[in-house]
């Protein structure tokens, strides 16, 4: 039985970039790449104040972290930055935040970078990403759909630039009489290309057809009828009775709306969804009933922006979240292996690990985490 490790996470932090205790035996050199100048420096502060948080819970003085300006895919302004960590013989790092940092990151293969992104590597071996995968994601969802007994599923995604790291991951979904659509990302073409989806077209004239039909009668029966279809668009099923939607944004809610309009019966087809971090914007689209989607710990997530804000005043981005947990597991590792990290062979371990997302281990090399599937519905997040 694997162990379960609840991390807590340890951090010496200085705002002197260059301040810090005396070294010994036991240190624990870190380095911080962050998005400290330019249009996303709000981040990087918000980054450094959760990793300030973590430390005051702690004060272990073995830990240090030697922050640095990434700035935000600017490779040259990385580079720099890197160079500079290295100056200071640092071999494990938290960050880039952006995954089209990573090729950048090929030329230092002595330093470990653990990224908050969400997006893998391709083949570098010294990169570990630990944000909300698509693929932990996508097991979760998996799960959902065959513990609901749904027997065929639409997977839909835009067409973008993102496509093909999509059509690489849903290849992993086990479920029978699944079926792939991709929609366009203009909103002008979206609704005809669900409604091509869903038949609605041939399904309008089913209405039309039947409503003709019964207006030439003169039975209560057919009266009856007519008056229930006036609060009808169509007549007929849609061919499924499970649409995984991987979206976000107003990209999804556009998708949303045009299926309700397409007269999807929300009672026979099971709405989901991707990640959505308890954005209450999604509360916006009244015409959902209820909406599934997989994410992190909600509580933990909670009790984590509550301490922020209280601390600081500030409302904490999402991305936070993540590099704590980072700084954890970093030092969770650092301490099992007997204060030395020296390669990515070193996080590959069988323990279940418990952060502020959650749990989540290693499976073929790769961070997966163990998410929560949750219920939209009355503007309130349920956990399912």
């Amino acid at each position: 039985m694997l162990k379960k490790i609840t991390i807590i996470t340890y951090i010496l932090l200085s705002f002197n970039f260059n301040s810090f205790a005396d070294e010994n035996q036991r240190s624990l050199k870190i380095g911080l790449l962050a998005p400290f100048s330019g249009e996303y420096k709000d981040m990087g502060q918000s980054i450094m104040l959760s990793l300030q948080m973590a430390l005051e819970e702690i004060n272990d003085k073995n830990i240090k972290i030697f922050p640095r300006d990434s700035g935000f895919n600017n490779p040259e302004k990385l580079i720099q930055s890197i160079e500079s960590l290295k100056e200071e013989n640092i071999k494990i790092v938290i960050g880039p935040i952006s995954h089209e940092d990573f090729k950048t990151l090929s030329q230092f293969k002595d330093i470990i970078f653990i990224s908050p992104s969400n997006i893998e590597p391709k083949v570098q071996s010294n990169i570990l990403s630990i944000g909300v995968s698509l693929e932990s994601q996508i097991k979760s969802i998996e799960e959902f759909i065959k513990k609901n007994k749904r027997k065929k599923t639409i997977i839909m995604y835009p067409k973008n630039k993102y496509s093909p790291l999509i059509d690489s991951k849903i290849n992993s979904i086990n479920l029978n009489n699944k079926k792939i659509f991709k929609y366009s990302d203009d909103p002008k073409v979206l609704t005809s290309d669900i409604e091509k989806l869903t038949n609605y077209k041939q399904r309008k004239r089913n209405l039309i057809s039947r409503v003709k039909i019964l207006e030439e009668k003169d039975d209560d029966a057919s009266k009856l009828e007519l008056k229930r279809l006036e609060q009808k668009y169509t007549i007929g099923k849609v061919n499924f009775d499970s649409v995984i939607i991987i979206d976000f944004g107003d990209s999804l809610k556009s998708v949303l709306t045009s299926l309700v309009y397409s007269d999807v019966d929300q009672k026979d087809v099971l709405i989901v969804t991707v990640n959505q971090w308890f954005d209450k914007s999604i509360f916006l689209e009244n015409s959902i009933k209820s909406l599934y989607y997989p994410s992190i710990d909600i509580k933990n997530f909670q009790k984590y922006k509550k301490k922020y804000s209280k601390i600081y005043g500030l409302q904490p981005t999402e991305i936070t979240i993540l590099t704590y947990d980072a700084l954890g597991l970093i030092y969770y590792i650092w301490n099992k292996k007997n204060y030395k990290i020296t390669s990515m062979k070193d996080f590959i371990i069988k323990d279940n690990i418990k952060g502020k997302i959650g749990t989540f281990n290693f499976i073929d090399g790769r961070l997966i985490q163990k998410l929560s599937m949750y219920k939209v519905s009355d503007k309130k997040f349920t956990k399912f």
